[in-house]
This record gives structure tokens, sequence and C-alpha cells, in this order.
């Protein structure tokens, strides 16, 4: 079981010397990876609902800080040397596919491969008006994305045609160090399920009302073999909507009970004393994984 710690760059770790920090407690203390969230803007006013809290609204306010999660895992790559660098997630249809490319290329190779973006289609509709990007046809736009990156990195003089991305005769490089960086799809609906069957490196199920992370495992796995892709293959990252502290083995066996490789853990847990309750949650986690 691999260990990961989400919601990284929030609270006091928004800072750079609070990114380092967390960085290298992380690393030191065991876990794999550290996953970051993403908004560009905070509506001052919202009408949709926030999908993982019963009051529909995202625990924040208009002045959190919130960094570029590229930006600040650029930061941490910076004070690490093996912690994995995750996006968890980032909203793939707001971002230009080549330019991200290029940046993704230029994080992997420069960091030795440790990138894994994680992408999910977005559910704050007043934010995609605010960047000016329509709301419409987003989960189709995300696909075609994800396919003019992987083109973009597979080969130079390249060429890509869908609706939402074109480009012939084009090359972006750096190239991510392992060739292409590994692409997570993180939702909570089964069109997000039946995304990362097709596409998908992995899969972050959300938790929803009504449809289980077991559910949507099982439709990424049947829509991964009627394309014809090995469903074993997809990594699965899981998050668990509760996670105690006082039972690390529970955790576990919950999360590989739904099949997953990955655990993920919230930050806050280790709000106070930073490096000391990561490294004690970290033996813990590898002591219950023997």
């Amino acid at each position: 079981m691999k260990f990961g710690i989400g919601f990284a760059n929030i609270l006091h770790w928004t800072t750079a010397e609070g990114a380092v920090e967390f960085g290298q407690a992380a690393e030191a203390a065991g876990f794999d990876s550290v996953w970051t969230v993403e908004h560009v803007v905070y509506p001052d006013e919202y009408a949709s609902q926030y999908p993982y809290d019963p009051s529909g609204k995202m625990a924040m306010t208009p002045d959190s800080p919130l960094p570029d999660p590229l930006i600040w895992l650029t930061w941490v790559a910076s004070a690490t040397t093996s912690l994995r660098l995750g996006t968890g997630i980032l909203i793939l249809p707001q971002r230009n596919p080549v330019v991200l490319a290029k940046s993704l290329g230029t994080l992997d190779s420069m960091s030795g491969g440790r990138v894994i973006l994680g992408v999910g289609v977005g559910w704050l509709k007043e934010e995609f008006e605010a960047l000016g990007i329509p709301w419409e046809r987003r989960g189709q736009r995300t696909d075609d994305y994800i396919g003019a990156m992987r083109a973009l990195w597979d080969a130079d003089s390249t060429s890509f045609d869908s609706d939402h991305a074109s480009f012939s005769g084009v090359s972006v490089n750096p190239k991510p160090a392992n060739g292409r960086v590994p692409i997570v799809i993180g939702g909570h609906s089964r069109a997000a399920a039946r995304r990362a069957g097709r596409l998908g490196d992995g899969f972050w199920p959300g938790p929803r009302e009504g449809v289980s992370m077991a559910e949507l495992i099982d439709e990424m796995r049947q829509t991964a073999a009627a394309a014809g892709r090995d469903p074993e293959g997809i990594e699965i990252t899981v998050g668990l909507p509760n996670t105690p502290m006082d039972d690390p083995a529970g955790l576990i066996q919950e999360v590989a009970e739904l099949g997953g490789d990955r655990l993920i853990v919230p930050s806050f847990l280790f709000f106070a004393d930073t490096a000391n309750t990561m490294a004690a949650f970290g033996r813990q986690l590898r002591d219950a994984d023997q």
C-alpha cells in the first residue's frame, strides 16, 4: 500500500516556508506523495453545489490563500528528492492543454519523473464563467485535452485534431522523464469512472450520496475491460471521508477491500507540529501494513 497526503497546499503550508516544511516532513515520514487542490478564483456567491460536503459549500473563505498547484509543487520538488508530486485535482478543462503539457513536461523532467497529474472536470460553474471558459461539454473538453497532451509528450513534430484542441507539426520539450506524466482521473460520478476506464492511468473515486466508491471502481473496471484495457493496470487512489488516526490498520483494510493501491490522508491531521505528527502517523501506517 502507498500512502499520500491530500489537501497539501492549504492552511499555513501555503507559504514558501510552509511548502518546504510540508514536503520535507512528508518525505521523511515515508509518505510516497503529496496532492494539491485547485481553484483559480473563489466567487463571492455561488449556486453550484460542492459535492463533498453536505452543506454544499467549500470549507474556505474568499480570502483563503490557495496557491497555484503546479507552482506550489515546483517549490516542494526543489526541496525534496523522492516525494511524488500530485495534483488532487487540477481542473483540466480550465487549462490550455499545450501550455499545460509544457509546464508538466518541465516540472516532471526537472524533478526526475515525480509528477502525477490528477484531473477532474470541475463542479463550480461560476468559476468557469469568471475564466471565460464554457461550462458545457467540459467532459469532452477534458478527454480532448488528455489526448492532446499525450500526443505532445509522445513525439516531436506531432499533430492532433479534435473539437477542443487542434495543432499540426509542433513539438513541446522537455518531455516528461518517463515519456508521459501519469494521469489520474478524479471524480464522484459514473462519467468520471468511465473516463478513468477509457483514458486513465489511475482513478481517484470521490464519495457521493447514492453511489459508493465500490460501485464507481467497478464501473471503471468494466469500462476498461470493454475498451480492451487491463483494469488491474489502472492504479486506484482512495481518500476516505473519515480518517481516524487511532486505527491505521482499519484504514488500510478498508482501502484494500476496495482494491485500492494508495491511501490518501488529509493534511489537517498534521496541523500542529507537522514534522513530528507526520513522522508518528507514517510509522503507524507502515507498521500496520506489514
